[in-house]
């Protein structure tokens, strides 16, 4: 029941009151204020933070298909270097 009343006073929230309702305060005022710009930038830095990473997965996925086909290949001569330098005695 009280799920309910709350889920009545938040859908009504803002029919009542509908200039609140807009925007949040940064949002609601000028838009060429330093705060409104200063969220931009930190809009789109985020947007690059989350593009970098999504790019560096895509990379790494990319070299692991592509090493994995090298590796899976018999016909191909191996490439990795081996890890002793002096032959074993």
């Amino acid at each position: 029941m009280k799920l309910r009343q709350l889920l009545l006073v938040a859908g009504l929230g803002p029919a009542l009151f509908p200039p609140a309702a807009r925007a949040c305060a940064t949002c609601f005022g000028r838009s060429d204020s330093a705060l409104a710009q200063g969220m931009n930038m930190g809009i789109l830095f985020l947007l690059g933070v989350v593009l970098s990473v999504l790019a560096a997965l895509t990379v790494f996925f990319i070299h692991l298909g592509r090493r994995s086909a090298r590796l899976s290949d018999p016909d191909a001569a191996p490439t990795a270097k081996p890890i002793c330098r002096r032959p074993l005695e």
